[in-house]
């Protein structure tokens, strides 16, 4: 370490020694290997990253901007700046914000004399690279280093496969790779998270490093229980640990204010956070917690991430997220104490929530994570950057575009979209160039192509206002439904009264009222669900295992009910057929997509008026044993429809033939290694007397 920053890491920061984490990324980074730091949340990822990254900085005097931080949240680089700042500032270095709340003449201030290092999001990046304000060759041509926080949530979605596309684009304007380096939470494949964070760079030296298995050698106290409804949610939680700092989280923006209202109702100090509440109301409820001692925050997933709010005393679950590693992500903001264990209990609303949860925890305790797995086909991706590129640059050469992408997998059999593009009037070909076309510019290029540089299309929502401060945003269709009486939301845990709307503009104007009452909707579109090992330890729970925590009694009377219902559901070595009262029934025990791939794969066999949930899936009701296993024995595993609809769903679909943007969501809905996998197992056929 530079001895400036050793000097203040001991001096000022009062440390006597690094964590093994940071010892061991020091090496790691400084050697110039492509870097992923795993540790859980308060690990200690971003000093491990920014000192031997400070450091290099200074021995090999780089000059300009030569660092670019990237995170997957606004917030979470709000929370990170005055931490990078003061670190840097000890070597006289600057660290500065770019994202869309910075100024316009702040952000004239930054390109004017660029800082060391630059806080920014993937889309603020993608908005600089296609700029006319902006000379992206001047000002990324010092560029040596990319960090990328929370790495694994990028890596999940399409932002990842942005993401990865604009660093090879900066690579290029850099003129040299750039070294990149990941954190991240634990997951079940860090060695292919790296490699996919390489991106073409694969075959570079690269470590993994995470020397610290977990935060102590306790084990966590975790405990499940079983309420019913919100309300008793609300009952247990506020006269529960009394005194402490409790962070909430539960799996919807509605549930988070539907609960909120009821702990403010009871008396306890109650904050906010979810993605539809104004920035400004967030920051200030995060604040207001990180600073109070006996309250509660109630959140969606936007805590999940490591936005700093504080010493928590207790993490509580309205019912279970979906996957271990996001369980092991939120378990981690407790125990940051030294002789604190880690802690979260989990409060299942009705039986089919129980038996998740139940679920969960079985799977937890296994030691299984999930690996971290990008969508497939990201062709709309693909479309999109073409797009950029001729923004970026102007005209681009119809042969020379690969270059820009230095084989990253995704472009590697790009040539029929750009071939569309063209025939589409997406991109114009004038001899052997290409440039915007007129279907681009009339598709995207509303606000200087705002359009284009956000990878994700949100769902209408209207600004909800109280005189001039923003509340938050809402479901149009609030403002819609039949109302006898005063129209009443439910938004940051209070209840307002809508004084008029402004239906051109999206802008709803309210005043508080006192009281209960109100309505929360917002509408969602992702598809996720129950995975086929969550689902399987769902079944080892019907069967009778117990997950290894503490089961209050409420707990233990809802499984042996759980357990009572599906007793004739379950076998161990295989699935069942179940006819009750004219009904076939298949329970696979698969997972939403798994059983998706299996209705399709059944074809008529199954029932065509009925979706199939993470469970089960309805059969043909005239079918018998003899004619299913004769025809289960001649299936092959077919990938299920997709409603042309749906198309609405996947950005820049519009840029992409027909049959490919289907084919991409084919393979996002399905699952056919499972699929083929309960397509090979035994089947035990019931009559079930209804």
């Amino acid at each position: 370490m530079h001895p400036t920053l050793a000097y203040h890491v001991t001096n000022t920061l009062g440390w006597s020694q690094l964590r093994p984490l940071q010892a061991a990324a020091g090496k790691a980074i400084q050697h110039g290997d492509d870097t992923l730091l795993l540790a859980p949340t308060a690990g200690g990822k971003t000093e491990a990253a920014a000192f031997p990254i400070l450091t290099m900085m200074e021995e090999q005097r780089w000059s300009g901007l030569t660092v670019l931080y990237v995170c997957p949240l606004k917030a979470l680089l709000n929370n990170l700046h005055p931490r990078l700042e003061r670190y840097a500032a000890w070597l006289g270095r600057d660290v500065a914000l770019w994202h869309g709340d910075i100024s316009a003449s702040r952000k004239q201030s930054i390109l004017r004399n660029p800082p060391d290092i630059l806080l920014t999001t993937p889309e603020s990046l993608e908005a600089m690279l296609i700029s006319t304000r902006v000379d992206q060759r001047r000002l990324m041509r010092d560029l040596r280093v990319v960090v990328v926080d929370e790495v694994h949530a990028f890596a999940r979605d399409d932002r990842g496969w942005h993401l990865l596309a604009v660093l090879e684009r900066l690579h290029r304007l850099a003129g040299r790779p750039l070294q990149r380096v990941g954190l991240s939470a634990t997951v079940g494949n860090p060695q292919d998270l790296l490699s996919w964070l390489q991106g073409s760079g694969v075959g570079r030296r690269a470590q993994v490093v995470s020397p610290e298995k977990s935060h102590s050698a306790a084990q966590p106290d975790l405990e499940l229980d079983h309420v019913g409804t919100v309300s008793n949610a609300a009952k247990l939680i506020a006269a529960l640990h009394q005194g402490e700092k409790r962070l909430v989280f539960c799996d919807s923006r509605q549930m988070v204010e539907e609960l909120g209202a009821l702990l403010r109702e009871r008396g306890v100090t109650t904050f906010l956070s979810h993605a539809s509440l104004s920035a400004q109301e967030r920051h200030r409820s995060e604040e207001a917690f990180e600073q109070a001692r006996d309250c509660v925050i109630v959140s969606t997933s936007t805590l999940e991430l490591g936005i700093d709010i504080g010493d928590l005393d207790r993490v509580i679950h309205i019912n279970a997220p979906w996957s271990v590693a996001s369980f092991l992500q939120r378990l981690g903001r407790t125990g940051r104490r030294s002789n604190t264990p880690r802690n979260c209990l989990l409060l299942a609303l009705d039986h089919d929530d129980l038996l998740s949860a139940a679920g969960l925890l079985q799977l937890w305790g296994t030691g299984y994570v999930e690996p971290t797995q990008p969508p497939p086909h990201p062709r709309h991706i693909v479309a999109q950057q073409l797009l950029a590129l001729a923004l970026q640059e102007g005209r681009i050469g119809d042969r020379m575009w690969p270059d820009w992408w230095n084989g990253l997998e995704p472009f590697r059999d790009a040539q029929p979209i750009l071939d569309y593009l063209v025939a589409a009037g997406f991109l114009e070909r004038d001899g052997g160039m290409l440039s915007v076309g007129a279907s681009a510019e009339q598709r995207f290029g509303r606000q200087h192509f705002r359009d284009l540089v956000a990878v994700f299309t949100a769902p209408p929502e209207f600004t909800v206002l109280h005189k001039n401060t923003e509340i938050g945003r809402m479901d149009p269709s609030l403002l819609t439904a039949p109302s006898d009486g005063p129209r009443l939301l439910l938004l940051a845990g209070r209840t307002w009264q809508v004084d008029w709307v402004d239906w051109k503009r999206r802008r709803c104007f309210v005043d508080p009222v006192e009281g209960l009452g109100g309505e929360a909707c917002w509408s969602s579109s992702a598809f996720g669900g129950t995975s086929f090992r969550l689902a399987r330890a769902m079944r080892d729970v019907a069967l009778g295992a117990d997950p290894p925590v503490r089961l209050t009694q409420r707990a233990r009377r809802g499984l042996d009910k759980v357990r009572e219902g599906h007793a004739d559901l379950v076998h161990a070595s295989g699935t069942v057929v179940v006819e009750e009262g004219g009904d076939l029934r298949w329970w696979t025990w698969a997972g939403n997509r798994a059983n998706a791939t299996l209705r399709a794969t059944l074809g008529p066999l199954s029932d065509p008026a009925q979706r199939a949930d993470a469970l089960s899936l309805r059969l043909r009701h005239d079918l018998d044993a003899k004619t299913w296993r004769r025809a289960v024995q001649r299936l092959s595993v077919r990938l299920p429809e997709v409603d042309q609809k749906a198309l609405n769903g996947l950005k820049f679909s519009a840029a992409l033939p027909v049959d490919l943007a289907l084919d991409t969501l084919q393979s996002r809905m399905a699952d056919a290694v499972s699929a083929a996998q309960v397509l090979g197992e035994s089947v035990r056929f019931l009559i079930r007397q209804p």
